[in-house]
């Protein structure tokens, strides 16, 4: 038995379901919505979250049903990973795929589930739910949350 942590030893794609969730440091950054010019491909970023985060927390209302709700919602899986760029490079998926570990701020590191708002990283406070942003051209910011 190793005394490394799981996310170290196991590959994504043999990670039971339990483990993989567990990865997920909660920052809501997946869940805030990107736009893409149909003519170049590039991508901006916005303030506004998926009508399912809650804004405050940055937790899905109904991460079980979501998809019920919201059909295009991403179900990340270890084969999606390498085909979603818009994925921020601290997102925990992304740095154990790169084999960089998890920052010292997440929650399975720095056993505070709050650590990922203390550290700046939650988008908790700084969206706003897609139900009050109206057009999101009009939500474009410079740099990704």
């Amino acid at each position: 038995m190793s005394d490394r942590p799981f996310w170290e030893t196991i590959p994504l794609d043999r990670m039971n379901r339990t483990q993989w969730e567990s990865l997920c440091d909660g920052c809501g950054k997946c869940c805030v919505h990107k736009l893409e010019d149909d003519e170049t491909g590039e991508m901006f970023a916005t303030n506004v979250a998926c009508r399912l985060l809650d804004v405050r927390t940055a937790r899905c209302a109904d991460y079980p049903n979501r998809r019920a709700h919201v059909p295009e919602c991403v179900r990340l899986t270890p084969a999606k990973l390498a085909t979603i760029e818009w994925l921020p490079s601290s997102c925990a998926y992304v740095r154990v795929a790169r084999g960089q570990g998890l920052a010292d701020w997440h929650p399975l590191v720095s056993g505070d589930p709050d650590s990922v708002r203390k550290a700046g990283i939650s988008v908790a406070g700084k969206v706003i739910s897609e139900d009050h942003a109206g057009e999101l051209e009009h939500h474009i910011i410079d740099e990704p949350l």
